[in-house]
C-alpha cells in the first residue's frame, strides 16, 4: 500500500510540472450548507483536472526506452489528456482508448496534448479489450488511469496541498470512480491527520464503490447512465483496499442533485466545474447534518465541460 512518504516523494518529483491550485471559499454556500467549505480547485490544474498529478508522477519514473516504445491507456478524457501531456513532454507518443460517448472537449484536450484517440464502446469490458488489442499490436507501455500505486501516490498530492494550506479541516469530500483520487486522498489526509473524516461521493447511477464497500468485494456497475462522464469507471483492485480500510463512508448522489450542485457552483462561485466535480457539493448538501458546523474540504476534480451540451 502507498505510504505518506511516497506521496511526499511524488510531490517533490512533480511540483515543478503542475500547478499548486487555489482553495476558494463562498459565503452563500457556507450559509446554505451550515458548514465552512474550502474548495480545492483542480479545475484550474494543467489539462483542467487533477489527473496530471498521477500521470506525471508515473511518466517521470518511466525509462527513456519505455517512453520510446510508446504509452497506452484507457480514459474517459482527463487521464488521457494528462498522460498525453506528460509523455509528449518527454518526447513520446500516447494512444488513448476512449468511449465513443466522451464529451468533445475531452477528446480535443487529448489531441491538443499530443495523444492519439482509439475509440471503444462505453462499457468497461470494451475499454479493456480494445486496450489489450492495442498493446498486443504495438508493445506500448500501459499506464492505467487508477489501478497503479504510482498514480495513487500522485493523486494524493492534491490532498497533501489541501491539508498544508488548510491544516484545521475537520472533513474532506472527494469524488470516487476507479478510486485513485479517493485512495490517494485517504492516505495523504489521514497520514497527516489521523482524526480527519473523509467521505467519497459517487453517482447513484454508477455506485459500484458504495456497493463494494458494503459487500466487502468489488462489485460491477449495473449502470453507467450518469452525467458524470469522469465517474463511470470500475473500482480498481489497487485503491479498493485503501478505501475499505480508511474511508468513513460513501454518499451516493442522484443526477438531479449533481446538476443542481453544478449549477450552484457556476452561479455562485463563477467558476466552471464538471459534473464529476460538483458531486462533492451535491453529496454534502444531501447529508447536511453530517457536515453541520464543520470545516470541510471539497475536492473539485476538474472543469472540462462540453459547453454545447450543458444540463440546464
Amino acid at each position: 500500500m502507498v505510504t505518506l512518504k511516497e506521496i511526499e516523494l511524488a510531490h517533490k518529483r512533480i511540483r515543478h510540472l503542475i500547478h499548486r491550485t487555489p482553495i476558494l471559499t463562498n459565503k452563500s454556500l457556507n450559509e446554505l450548507s451550515g458548514a465552512k467549505l474550502y474548495f480545492k480547485c483542480e479545475n484550474f490544474q494543467k489539462v483542467g483536472a487533477f489527473k496530471i498529478r498521477g500521470a506525471t508522477n508515473t511518466v517521470e519514473q518511466l525509462s527513456q526506452t519505455e517512453i520510446e516504445k510508446g504509452v497506452a491507456t484507457t480514459s474517459s478524457g482527463n487521464h488521457g489528456a494528462a498522460l498525453s501531456m506528460a509523455v509528449t513532454r518527454r518526447g513520446g507518443k500516447t494512444k488513448v482508448v476512449m468511449p465513443n460517448n466522451t464529451p468533445k472537449i475531452k477528446v480535443n484536450n487529448v489531441e491538443r496534448n499530443g495523444g492519439i484517440v482509439v475509440w471503444c464502446e462505453p462499457e468497461q469490458s470494451s475499454r479493456e479489450s480494445v486496450l489489450a488489442d492495442l498493446v498486443e499490436q504495438t508493445g506500448a507501455i500501459v499506464v492505467h488511469p487508477y489501478n497503479d500505486e504510482r498514480i495513487v501516490a500522485g493523486q494524493g498530492t492534491c490532498a497533501k496541498e489541501l491539508m498544508e494550506d488548510e491544516p484545521n479541516l475537520d472533513m474532506i469530500v472527494c469524488p470516487v470512480s476507479g478510486g485513485g483520487l479517493l485512495g490517494g486522498t485517504l492516505l495523504a489526509a489521514k497520514g497527516i491527520n489521523s482524526k480527519i473524516i473523509v467521505y467519497g461521493a459517487e453517482p447513484s447511477e454508477a455506485d459500484d464503490a458504495y456497493r463494494s464497500l458494503k459487500s466487502g468485494k468489488i462489485e460491477t456497475n449495473k449502470s453507467i447512465d450518469t452525467i458524470c462522464d469522469g465517474l463511470r469507471a470500475q473500482l480498481g483492485t489497487v485503491p479498493f483496499p485503501i478505501i475499505q480500510e480508511f474511508v468513513d463512508g460513501i454518499i451516493t448522489v442522484t443526477e438531479e442533485e449533481i446538476i443542481s450542485a453544478m449549477r450552484m457552483i457556476w452561479e455562485r462561485m463563477k467558476i466552471i466545474v464538471e459534473p464529476s466535480s460538483a458531486i462533492t457539493l451535491g453529496g454534502l448538501l444531501k447529508k447536511p447534518a453530517i457536515f453541520k458546523g464543520k470545516r470541510v474540504g471539497l475536492i473539485i476534480s476538474g472543469g472540462n465541460v462540453d459547453l454545447e451540451k450543458l444540463p440546464w
